[in-house]
C-alpha cells in the first residue's frame, strides 16, 4: 500500500513537467501572443500604454522596440533556456504582468481567490452532500426502479455540458418563481 502511494506521489514530477511543458509550448505558439497584442494595441491606441506607444512609434513598433519586447519576454532565447527561466520565474511565483489589465498576474489570481474558493466549496459541499446519500440509497435499493432512474438522471448529468443544465435550471426557476409571484 505504501509503495502504490509513493508510486503515485511520485508521478506528480513528470505530471508536472509535462503540464508546464504544454502550457509554456501553447503560450509560446499560439497567435496572439504578448507581442502580437502590443503591437495590435499600439496599432490601434486603445489603451494607455497602446496610446503611448501609438504616439511615439507612428504606429508600428520599431525594431528596436520588437527586440526589446523579444528580449523581455524570452523569445531571442533558445526554447531550452527560455523554459527554464520561465519555469525558475513560475516556480518563484514571479507570473509577470499581465498584457491586458497590466497589472502583475499575481495580483491578479489574488484578487479573484476569494470568490473561486467561495464557488469551490459551495461545489465540493453540494456535490458531496447529494453524492453520498445518493450512493447510499442506490446500494440499498440495488436493481430497483429508483436505482435505474438515478442511473440514468446521473449518465445524462455527465453528458450534458453546465451551460445546457444552467440554461434549463434557469429557465425551470424562474418559471417557477414567476408563478409563484403572480399567485
Amino acid at each position: 500500500m505504501i509503495s502504490y502511494f509513493l508510486r503515485r506521489l511520485l508521478l506528480v514530477i513528470p505530471t508536472f513537467v509535462g503540464i508546464t511543458l504544454l502550457v509554456f509550448a501553447i503560450t509560446r505558439v499560439v497567435p496572439g501572443g504578448p507581442i502580437e497584442r502590443m503591437m495590435t494595441q499600439a496599432m490601434l491606441g486603445g489603451e494607455r500604454s497602446a496610446a503611448a506607444l501609438h504616439t511615439r512609434t507612428g504606429g508600428v513598433l520599431s525594431e528596436e522596440q520588437l527586440a526589446q519586447l523579444k528580449a523581455y519576454y524570452g523569445f531571442d532565447k533558445p526554447i531550452l533556456t527560455s523554459y527554464a527561466n520561465w519555469l525558475w520565474r513560475v516556480l518563484h511565483l514571479d507570473l509577470g504582468s499581465s498584457t491586458r489589465f497590466h497589472d502583475p498576474v499575481w495580483n491578479l489570481i489574488k484578487e479573484r481567490f476569494p470568490v473561486s474558493i467561495f464557488y469551490g466549496v459551495t461545489t465540493l459541499i453540494l456535490t458531496y452532500g447529494v453524492c453520498i446519500p445518493l450512493g447510499i440509497s442506490k446500494a440499498v435499493r440495488h436493481g430497483s426502479g429508483f436505482d435505474n432512474f438515478t442511473s440514468v438522471l446521473i449518465f445524462a448529468g455527465y453528458a450534458l455540458p453546465g451551460y445546457v443544465v444552467a440554461i434549463a435550471l434557469l429557465t425551470m426557476f424562474s418559471a417557477w418563481a414567476w408563478s409563484w409571484a403572480m399567485q
